[in-house]
């Protein structure tokens, strides 16, 4: 019987687990290797610039809502505040353990425990603990993805700095500065628009260019009404029609073409992108093949006004205060900053047992992106990066604890590997292999999170649905699946 649970990792994926899990009788023990909670929020990893992509009201767990002071895309710094403020409310701090990295975990197959080592961050000291269940929320940004470079040794030992980021913290680093920021995502574009103002020069080197979509349209409309909505994943092509969304693919496909393209002419207009030589030249349905990255505000308009630029090029080179480009430039550089992804890797893990939790191209073979079908007494929660993370987290973290309880039955064995199997095949050729190791469902979370509500039988009623079709999902909607699962295993505690 399991009655112990370690879980590595405190993001969203972490607390949420433990706090289900906590409320449904389990003893439950959080590592955490940072001295804050927090994940990708955590001070240690706050870029300038960093805010979320989604708005206050959808970005938050189901039963905790932001402040409604904070403004409409909070910053890292609140994130992460209310994130200790959830620790709080529901009294997970006694099952924290900050500054503490997980070394290694190890099961015994014939007693189906977990041995779990730690070492304390500042003290060194090693300890080891032993559990009935291991969950893995660490998270699929857990290891920067730097490039190496030929020449950057001379180039460091110059006094130049190559750094993912996640690891460029402080936007004054760049005063007077040369800066190449690889990469054209998100954060690429957040670490130069907040550093343009005062380095030296700021380039982005964009490999490819992709599509960034407005917060609001047209200056006016949030863009939480179109894509925040069962309607907005709607339009891409899911693994499975189903609903409505045969209409939308099938003989409403002008309809839905028609949309998208309607959207695309008003992002090209809004952001000038023709103008200043940044449309990407694909449809905009390609923003479903790996993330949606929302627009930095004033990033466009910096490059209009010649204070940031935006490069098609590699590095091909670098050399003390110099980089060579792919295009043949020689740019200044006296900082690289790689916005270049990250690997999804779990380094506490041997490689025997990696190897059986992925397959031979590193994809993670996860049933419900949860479930290793080799491994016993192994779970895995926050390995679905989506639009609403924090959701698919809680929802994941109640499906595990069904599961958990008994409450939940598994499909036969091959059962699962084939729906694997389908999954990351239907992944590969969507995404032209930009998935993350099959943990990337952009932009498909209501879809996932409507899977594991059907499996534990606790579905929305339909009238919500239709609401979540015309309007931005509301979190809150959810609590509701969170008081019948404590229902259903007679327990009455305040989750």
């Amino acid at each position: 019987m399991i009655k112990t649970v370690g879980i590595v990792g405190a993001g969203f994926a972490g607390l949420s687990t433990a706090k289900v899990l906590k409320a449904l009788g389990f003893q439950v023990q959080v590592f955490e290797k940072e001295p804050e909670v927090g994940g990708v929020w955590a001070v240690s990893r706050r870029y300038p610039g960093l805010t979320t992509q989604n708005v206050r009201s959808t970005y938050a767990l189901s039963d905790f809502p932001m402040p409604a002071s904070y403004p409409e895309w909070p910053s890292g710094e609140q994130v992460q505040a209310y994130m200790q403020g959830y620790v709080d409310k529901f009294g997970l701090g006694p099952h924290i353990a900050l500054n503490t990295e997980v070394m290694s975990a190890v099961l015994d197959e014939e007693a189906l425990q977990w041995t779990v080592a730690t070492r304390d961050v500042a003290s060194g000291a090693v300890r080891q603990y032993h559990f009935d269940q291991l969950i893995v929320c660490n998270g699929i940004f857990s290891e920067p993805a730097v490039p190496t470079y030929p020449g950057q040794d001379a180039f460091v030992a110059a006094g130049g700095r190559i750094c993912h980021t996640s690891q460029f913290n402080h936007a004054a680093d760049a005063s007077g500065k040369h800066v190449l920021v690889v990469g054209y995502g998100k954060s690429s574009c957040d670490v130069a628009n907040a550093i343009a103002p005062t380095s030296a020069s700021t380039t982005v080197l964009a490999r490819t260019l992709i599509w960034k979509i407005p917060k609001k349209f047209m200056n006016v409309l949030n863009y939480k009404f179109l894509l925040l909505t069962r309607m907005g994943e709607a339009l891409f092509r899911y693994i499975e029609l189903k609903g409505f969304e045969k209409f939308l693919h099938g003989p409403g496909k002008p309809v839905r073409d028609a949309m998208l393209g309607s959207v695309e002419s008003v992002v090209t207009r809004q952001l000038k992108l023709r103008e200043i030589g940044l449309h990407p030249g694909t449809p905009l349905e390609t923003i479903a093949r790996s993330t949606v990255s929302l627009v930095t505000d004033g990033f466009y308009e910096k490059v209009a006004a010649g204070q940031l630029k935006v490069t098609q090029a590699n590095i091909q080179a670098l050399q003390p205060g110099l980089a060579t480009l792919s295009n043949g430039d020689t740019v200044p550089a006296d900082i690289v900053v790689c916005g270049t992804g990250w690997h999804q890797q779990v380094p506490f893990l041997d490689a025997a047992t990696m190897a059986r939790v992925t397959d031979a191209a590193g994809n993670f073979r996860l049933y419900r992106a949860m479930l290793p079908t080799s491994v016993p007494r192994l779970a895995f929660n926050g390995y679905n990066s989506s639009f609403f993370s924090q959701l698919n987290c809680e929802i994941g973290a109640l499906w595990l604890g069904d599961w958990l309880r008994g409450g939940l039955q598994l499909p036969p064995r091959a059962e699962q590997e084939a729906l694997i199997d389908r999954r990351l095949a239907w992944m590969e050729e969507r995404t032209d292999g930009k998935h993350a190791k099959g943990t990337n469902i952009i932009p498909f979370s209501v879809h996932n999170i409507d899977e594991l509500l059907q499996d534990m039988g606790l579905q929305l009623g339909s009238l919500t649905r239709f609401k979540q079709w015309l309007g931005p999902i509301d979190p809150r909607d959810y609590q509701v699946a969170t008081r019948r699962l404590l229902q259903r295993h007679a327990l009455h505690k305040q989750a």
